[in-house]
């Protein structure tokens, strides 16, 4: 079975891993000349993670990353509204995920597994040929396969091509600015920190790095509600922005303005996601992580569902008697899974109730109890079972 994977990011990846442990030999086309550590942090939930130990590479995960002690939501003035111990989570910086999923594919497929500067464009079922072109050269190449799996990312072509007339991706109103600046840790042990809130301005900060004289990459997330901005700003533009959303925030042990400006690079982006889908592929063809369901950065999901996805397809291929019927196995135990995680994130349920805080108490308070009800509490860990633990989370 020749099978063509579109896109070598982390679910590309996963899947050519997962793929060659159940015995099969993918091949992949990259669109980019080369893969570099780029990006910024990420977190992996423990159902993402024991796929990598399963993988044999959790020693190398463990070296990489850092287990998260807990998860924690304060107000915007930095009062504690709610935590909870974290167990087998690891944050990482995204690009040294991927180095080390690539580094693994070329040592077990091969150097060459990956085909760097070629991007699919087309394809034409029956049998499946993939129209691919090489970015240097211009040049079109044309391959044939027997599975083609689109792993191409949130504009992945061959979803484009699975079900045309889609249009852009989705935004919700959120603005998102991404860095990495280091600086000391927030609290003891390795924390994901949540101050604010969705309904007005949140930001998410943890470390990447384990300390060195004291310090650690701490990894943050701003996001405020605004207009969509233009790609392409200049880092003065973006960082002036960035300050504006955040000027009146002061937190305890924590400056903000300088978070901010410790950052090498200032990424800003929409929160966006697509309307799920109901089926992912059709003959030969299927879709693999933010290609299949790109979702809002809820509970830490979108890099753990596409190693999950990438489980499920090698599992599903393995067993079947035919490509096609393994494709539509796949589909069948994936897609609702899925589809429900995307939902949850929509759903915010976590930031329904951090907004009852800042509604109740916009000036800070001594003791949340005083602020929220006991169920009100639950209801943030229930949140999360939604979002990051649940039966659709872990799969």
């Amino acid at each position: 079975m020749r099978m063509l994977i579109a896109g070598a990011g982390i679910g590309g990846l996963a899947a050519a891993l997962h793929l060659h442990a159940a015995g099969l030999s993918p091949e992949l086309v990259e669109a980019a000349r080369r893969c570099e550590p780029l990006g910024v942090g990420i977190n992996l939930l423990p159902a993402a993670v024991d796929e990598l130990v399963r993988l044999g590479l959790g020693d190398e995960l463990a070296s990489l990353g850092v287990p998260v002690a807990e998860m924690a939501h304060f107000d915007r003035h930095g009062n504690l509204i709610w935590r909870e111990p974290r167990e087998g989570q690891y944050s990482i910086h995204r690009g040294e995920l991927q180095m080390m999923l690539l580094r693994a594919v070329q040592d077990r497929l091969g150097a060459d597994a990956v085909r760097f500067g070629c991007s699919v464009e087309d394809f034409t079922a029956g049998p499946l040929t993939v129209l691919c072109r090489e970015r240097d050269s211009g040049r079109e190449v044309t391959l044939s396969a027997d599975v083609l799996v689109g792993a191409d990312g949130l504009h992945s072509a061959v979803r484009r091509r699975l079900h045309p007339g889609e249009g852009e991706p989705l935004t919700n109103g959120i603005m998102m600015w991404r860095g990495i600046s280091r600086g000391r840790p927030l609290r003891t042990g390795p924390t994901v920190a949540v101050y604010g809130c969705n309904a007005r301005a949140k930001l998410v900060v943890y470390p990447i790095s384990r300390p060195d004289g004291g310090l650690v990459q701490l990894n943050w997330v701003a996001e405020a509600r605004g207009p969509v901005r233009a790609p392409g700003r200049s880092q003065d533009d973006v960082r002036a922005d960035l300050a504006a959303c955040f000027e009146s925030w002061s937190l305890p042990g924590l400056d903000v303005a300088a978070l901010f400006a410790a950052a090498p690079e200032v990424l800003e982006l929409p929160m966006t996601d697509r309307d799920p889908l109901a089926t992912w592929g059709s003959g030969p063809v299927t879709l693999l992580g933010d290609a299949a369901h790109p979702m809002f950065p809820i509970g830490s999901n979108g890099a753990s569902q596409a190693i999950l996805d990438a489980r499920a397809l090698a599992t599903a291929l393995s067993r079947a008697g035919d490509p096609e019927e393994g494709l539509r196995a796949y589909e069948a135990e994936r897609l609702p899974l899925a589809n429900g995680v995307v939902a949850a994130c929509r759903a915010m349920p976590a930031d329904r109730i951090l907004s009852l805080v800042a509604d109740r108490a916009p000036d800070g308070f001594s003791d949340v109890t005083g602020v929220l009800t006991a169920d009100e509490l639950a209801t943030v860990s229930a949140a999360y079972r939604h979002t990051s633990h649940s039966a659709a989370a872990t799969g």
